[in-house]
Parts: C-alpha cells; sequence; structure tokens
C-alpha cells in the first residue's frame, strides 16, 4: 500500500453561473459576446472556410455491372443503382457549377457597366465644374477677362463688378 501522503487543499470553486436561455438570435449573439469579453486575453478560434462539397470522379471502368435489367443477381441492381445515384449527383453538380460561373460573369458585367456609368457621371460633372460663367454664359476660362486681364485658372462666377465680360477671341 501506498503511503499516506498530505492531504490536497480544497479546490477553489467557481461561482454559480446562472442559466438563461436566449429567447432570440439577437441575445444569443449578445451572450456569446459577454461571454468571450470576459476574459480578453484569450484567443478567439476562427474557423476556416470549409472546401466546397465535389463529387468523386467517374470510374474509369466498371465490371461486372448488367443493370437493372433481366438476368443481373440481386445484388448486381443495387450496385448499378449506386453508381447510377452517384453519375446523376455529378451531373447535378457540374449543372450547378456552370450556373454558378454564368451569374458570376454577369455580376462582373453589371459592375463594369456601372463602373463605365458613374464614371461618365464623374466625368460631366467635371466638365461642368471646370466651365466658367461669365455675365451667366458659359466661357472658356482663357476667354474670361478679368479687368483687362486674361486669367487662364479661372473658375470663379465672374461678376459686372470683376470681370469687365469681354470675351477675347
Amino acid at each position: 500500500m501506498a503511503a499516506p501522503s498530505a492531504p490536497r487543499p480544497p479546490r477553489p470553486r467557481k461561482e454559480p453561473q446562472p442559466l438563461v436561455i436566449p429567447r432570440n438570435a439577437a441575445e444569443e449573439q449578445r451572450l456569446r459576446l459577454e461571454r468571450l469579453m470576459r476574459n480578453p486575453e484569450k484567443t478567439v478560434p476562427i474557423p476556416e472556410k470549409l472546401n466546397e462539397w465535389a463529387p468523386r470522379p467517374p470510374p474509369e471502368f466498371v465490371r461486372d455491372v448488367m443493370g437493372s435489367s433481366a438476368g443481373a443477381g440481386s445484388g448486381e441492381f443495387h450496385v448499378y443503382r449506386h453508381l447510377r445515384r452517384r453519375e446523376y449527383q455529378r451531373q447535378d453538380f457540374m449543372d450547378a457549377m456552370a450556373e454558378k460561373q454564368r451569374l458570376d460573369e454577369e455580376f462582373q458585367k453589371k459592375l463594369e457597366r456601372n463602373k463605365m456609368i458613374a464614371e461618365e457621371q464623374t466625368a460631366k460633372r467635371r466638365r461642368k465644374r471646370s466651365q466658367v460663367w461669365c455675365w451667366g454664359l458659359s466661357v472658356e476660362p482663357s476667354d474670361c477677362v478679368v479687368r483687362g486681364t486674361r486669367v487662364p485658372d479661372c473658375s470663379a462666377w465672374c461678376l459686372p463688378l470683376h470681370c469687365l465680360s469681354v470675351f477675347v477671341r
């Protein structure tokens, strides 16, 4: 028998946590955040993105499959049925991937179209901002004359007091 050892000190007890049942998704999220924030130094596990499921490739050669026709044994039909199910599943997967690729291409085209429209509108607004208004008329900046001198970068409203409104040609 082993020699008697010193008695262990009692283990500190955790304070009992009240049982809280979340009533909705927001409350569940709040409880999770509170639990995470109790110990901010603890690292939070962030799960990796799962790889997309892909069916197994079809077998190169299937041996001894008679199909569902007459002459097949009782076990052969089940082999045929499983192979057929896997092939239908593979075809459905390929159709879904083609549809997803088509939708992605449409989305990219729509993004490009929206970007082009936004650039055109921005260019139009930039042109309007760069115009010089002299007595309510749009003129080129080089045509604006302020007190007898040409002002190439005039971009403000030229009022009658500041501008002779003479267009130099």
